[in-house]
């Protein structure tokens, strides 16, 4: 696999191959194949494995601690990698690029999460932070704290983004209140809110392409 990969590229591999190989890394001297197999069947891709939580990977047999974390932290390079695509760029001209971040970071996780991109007066990202941590279909989230934090980086502007781990990105009522209540506080205060973006395994919603905001 090793020579296939070589010569091919990523193209060359099935995912359970690219995982087998990564996996005969970190596990020597064992056959990883019935590994890479069992990771994809219980969390359904690579990006479900990368984004399983450490308590999850290690339920599957074969997985200790170890492996659990090295996988984490391959997830963690990606997202690196995925975010300096945007760090001082303008961000509305590199939206593929924030939402592939945003899926990377948030598409897996089991809990809702709230984020928010701060962005200066020429849109470039200063700030990427998570506001809150929630259950599995509610986030609290405090409008003046939103506001408060973008004044205390002199941010021009915020895009706001979480995720739900139900996999429907749709908007619920609630998802359109709190956002409307947002712009709202933010506004007087100079404040734009360029969008609020619903993260779901199988895509996203964009408040501001469905004229939401």
């Amino acid at each position: 696999m090793r020579n296939r990969y070589r010569d091919g590229g990523d193209a060359a591999l099935a995912d359970y191959e690219m995982l087998e190989l990564l996996l005969f890394r970190l596990i020597p001297r064992r056959d990883t194949k019935p590994i890479a197999k069992a990771l994809l069947a219980r969390f359904g891709s690579l990006g479900g494995v990368f984004g399983a939580p450490v308590s999850l990977l290690t339920e599957v047999s074969g997985v200790g601690d170890a492996v659990a974390l090295d996988l984490k932290l391959v997830a963690s390079v990606a997202q690196r990698m995925l975010k300096s695509e945007l760090t001082g760029k303008p961000v509305l001209s590199s939206w593929k690029a924030l939402i592939d971040y945003c899926h990377a970071a948030m598409a897996h996780e089991t809990r809702e999460q709230f984020r928010l991109l701060f962005l200066d007066k020429r849109n470039a990202l200063i700030a990427d932070e998570i506001q809150g941590l929630g259950t599995v279909d509610h986030t609290p989230v405090y409008p003046r704290e939103v506001v408060k934090r973008a004044l205390e980086l002199s941010a021009s502007a915020v895009i706001l983004v979480h995720n739900h781990p139900s996999g429907d990105p749709t908007p619920s009522r609630a998802d359109i209140d709190m956002t409307k209540t947002i712009v709202d506080t933010a506004k007087p205060l100079g404040i734009t809110v360029h969008d609020h973006v619903i993260i779901g395994k199988n895509g996203h919603v964009s408040f501001r392409a469905l004229r939401l905001i």
